[in-house]
């Protein structure tokens, strides 16, 4: 196995940090890696904010969820999409374009996930951890007070980032599902019922499949922040709609 793939497979979400700072050499790496990420047309549709606030951090460490870690993380990086640059740049230039609908959404949060998981790599060889942060998408109201967001900007990712703690190094990374559940050829599969319970056999031992994917439903799926995650993004959804 090469570098580049054993650092794919060891890295793991990490939460928690020591007090060393990452060199500004280092970050400029990370972000430099992020902005090389594939991207639609080359446009770029994000934009990458860096924060460097404590109060920030320490409201976006309420606002997502309340994890204290947030701000202790020693960068915080929210990978926006961005469909307004574009947009402004064809009315600058005298057009008169569309506004940006559901797609131009949609293709953004790609481009803004890729770049983000391009700076989660680069910060994996650099031995730096990383943690991202999907609750940035809940309390669209609250993101958009802290960070000055305007419509057409929608936070898709936030990643933060520091050296791992002992803890975390020796924490063992969560086994994936085997690829036999994930990979598919050419056509759609829907897994039977017992297909679906060979998936899970790892995960759900020593319980039963009914207990475990009963409490995993009521923890993460039809929890309140889940809720409200999907409405901040209906929310903004319906804005590129109307707009």
């Amino acid at each position: 196995m090469n570098e580049i793939l054993q650092s794919l497979m060891m890295r793991k979400s990490v939460r928690a940090y020591t007090d060393e700072e990452i060199p500004e050499e280092d970050v400029r790496q990370i972000l430099e890696a992020a902005m090389q990420a594939p991207t639609a047309g080359n446009q770029q549709l994000y934009t990458i904010l860096r924060i460097t606030d404590p109060e920030k951090k320490h409201r976006l460490s309420i606002s997502c969820d309340n994890q204290p870690f947030i701000k202790e993380a020693k960068l915080v990086l929210i990978f926006c999409a961005d469909c307004l640059k574009w947009y402004r740049a064809y009315q600058a230039a005298g057009g008169d374009p569309r506004k940006p609908d559901a797609g131009d959404l949609m293709l953004a949060v790609c481009d803004a996930c890729i770049a983000a998981q391009n700076a989660v790599t680069a910060a994996q060889s650099l031995g730096i951890g990383s943690c991202y942060i999907g609750d940035i998408m809940e309390n669209i109201e609250t993101q958009r007070e802290i960070l000055s967001l305007p419509v057409y900007v929608f936070p898709a990712a936030m990643v933060v980032f520091g050296y791992p703690t002992q803890q975390q190094k020796e924490r063992v990374k969560p086994e994936r599902f085997d690829p036999e559940y994930i990979v598919q050829e050419n056509t759609y599969h829907e897994l039977s019922e017992d297909e679906l319970r060979k998936m899970f056999e790892k995960r759900t031992a020593p319980r039963s499949f009914e207990d475990w994917v009963e409490a995993f439903r009521k923890r993460k799926y039809e929890s309140d922040f889940s809720r409200e995650m999907s409405r901040s993004v209906r929310k903004c959804l319906e804005e590129f709609g109307d707009q």
